[in-house]
């Protein structure tokens, strides 16, 4: 059911990604970037304010914290796993696979590649402090307008 803290938590963790996705654009090297590498993280900052964080705005505010870092949890999890996928599926197709095992096995060390070369502090502390800001926003407007 749509209430303005699903509405806040999915408007502000899509600008969180938005933004941090720009801040990591320039730690690809030239050309390099995920296709879509803005657009997709958006959208999964979109779903997962909806899902996971309006879901549960109005809990309190130390529910919030918990909430906050869940939601950002997720939102990395979603964008490794979908860029990873968008990788292997190009390198498939590139035929540079000898198996769907070794395909399937490939996301999983692409999203640690991702993730691994992403961990930087500028990028984290953005995510967890951002994160904790939405999440704060978030159960305001949750507890006086839902």
């Amino acid at each position: 059911m749509p209430t303005f803290g699903r509405l806040t938590a999915a408007i502000l963790f899509a600008q969180l990604c938005w933004y941090v996705s720009l801040l990591a654009v320039p730690l690809f090297s030239e050309g390099k970037t995920p296709a879509m590498w803005t657009e997709i993280n958006t959208v999964i900052g979109l779903w997962m304010g909806w899902v996971v964080a309006g879901k549960r705005a109005g809990d309190g505010y130390n529910a919030a914290i918990s909430y906050g870092l869940t939601t950002l949890v997720a939102i990395i999890f979603w964008s490794l796993f979908s860029h990873s996928v968008i990788e292997m599926i190009d390198r498939s197709l590139n035929k540079r696979y000898d198996g769907p095992a070794e395909a399937v096995v490939s996301i999983f060390e692409l999203g640690a590649e991702i993730g691994q070369f992403l961990a930087t502090p500028l990028v984290l502390g953005t995510l967890l402090i951002g994160s904790l800001v939405a999440a704060l926003v978030t159960e305001f407007i949750g507890r006086r307008y839902s």
